[in-house]
């Protein structure tokens, strides 16, 4: 997680010329001593999810950092700017990284040293009372959207292959996960060396890159109809290739947030799109819902109730005009008495009411996978996604 804030021209002035300032800055942030004589640098070719500038032009006052395994903006800001929460100050001067959340290494960023604050005991009051994620009202700073779909959450999105798992792999061309450099380990995180039987002798190459794909359930059938839609197949990481062999390749982990695991199967890797949110306003009860409305027949997991931020996947697809970014509404219907209470065939009324709204992320002919972008309550399985 990186942090932040910015201070104005004339704030940095004002404590340029507060007495003794100068001297506790360079105690207190040793970068200041770091700048670096301005020009141009080259930048060295590594693998990355961003579109990393191949030079950098270092302007007066500013130095670069190369990321390495563990940094974060957060930490870089501690670092040579002298508060954590000043991590806005650095992705704005690095517009290329989309997502702060996600730096890598071998990354190149320009720091601007002559923004660098006091540390602790003599932070400004302007600085000191900002949390994570806070920016001030600032219109002239650089806004970028809230995602409703990120790195993160491509990398442990489920969806179904309704021809079956195997089916699915040996459609995709998928080679296998066959070993891991540490024997005693069943399940592998970031930075973990694998073994995979697709080598050079099948393309592969140095540096290419593989999604990594579990099946996580199988023989589903819908809530309602009972008819089979598939098995589940779960993205749970990324690798990349260190060293290709004839038959087989050398890889690490790269990035995961499940474990990664003997049996994955492992196909080509696209980089997905970052997908800003975008919420409805058209909420009020009781929701209108559309004809041929999605239902929700499985949540990530396996889990029977979801919230904000998990996946779900509904019945409808391309073939039902659904497609990536449309935004649906979770709405559920309820049936009333209106008659005696007495009498158990009284009649009844049926209404709805809004639960919550979900960012379709995935399509396939049949089915779709959705994000969760807001609820009133548990989503479950059977509630209706509408238009």
């Amino acid at each position: 997680m990186h942090q932040s804030n910015r201070l104005s021209v004339g704030r940095r002035r004002a404590l340029a010329m507060a007495p003794g300032l100068a001297m506790a800055l360079a105690l207190a942030v040793p970068s200041l001593e770091g700048q670096e004589a301005a020009g141009t640098i080259k930048v060295e070719t590594h693998s990355s999810k961003w579109d990393y500038p191949k030079e950098l032009k270092v302007p007066e006052g500013s130095r670069t950092h190369i990321v390495e395994k563990g940094d974060t903006l957060w930490d870089l800001a501690g670092k040579y700017l002298g508060n954590p929460y000043a991590w806005p100050q650095i992705w704005e001067l690095n517009q290329w990284i989309k997502d702060p959340h996600w730096i890598y290494p071998g990354d190149p960023l320009i720091i601007d040293l002559t923004r660098a604050v006091a540390t602790a005991g003599s932070v400004p009051e302007s600085v000191s009372g900002l949390q994570p994620d806070r920016r001030r009202a600032d219109p002239s700073a650089l806004r970028r959207p809230e995602l409703g779909f990120a790195f993160q959450d491509f990398i442990q999105l489920p969806f179904f292959a309704s021809e079956g798992a195997e089916a699915h792999y040996k459609n995709q061309g998928a080679f296998t996960l066959t070993a891991n450099r540490r024997e005693d380990r069943r399940l592998l995180g970031e930075g973990e060396t694998i073994y995979m039987n697709g080598g050079s002798d099948q393309g592969v190459k140095a540096g290419d890159r593989f999604l990594v794909l579990k099946t996580v359930a199988r023989n589903i059938k819908h809530p309602a109809s009972k008819h089979k839609l598939g098995d589940v197949v779960q993205q749970v990481g990324v690798i990349r290739v260190v060293t290709p062999q004839p038959k087989g390749s050398v890889a690490i982990v790269e990035r995961c947030l499940d474990g990664v695991e003997m049996g994955d199967h492992l196909v080509r890797f696209t980089e997905p799109a970052n997908l800003p949110l975008q919420l409805r306003t058209d909420t009020t009860d009781p929701v209108k819902v559309a004809p041929n409305s999605a239902v929700v027949v499985f949540a990530r997991d396996d889990h029977q109730h979801t919230a904000i931020g998990d996946m779900v996947i509904v019945d409808k697809g391309t073939n039902d005009g659904l497609k990536v970014g449309d935004v649906l509404l979770a709405v559920r219907t309820r049936t009333f008495p209106v008659g005696p209470d007495s009498d158990p065939k009284s009649a009844k009324e049926t209404t709805t009411h809004y639960v919550g709204q979900a960012l379709v992320v995935r399509t396939d002919a049949q089915t779709a996978t959705c994000r969760l972008l807001r609820t009133t309550e548990e989503i479950r399985i059977g509630d209706t996604l509408t238009h």
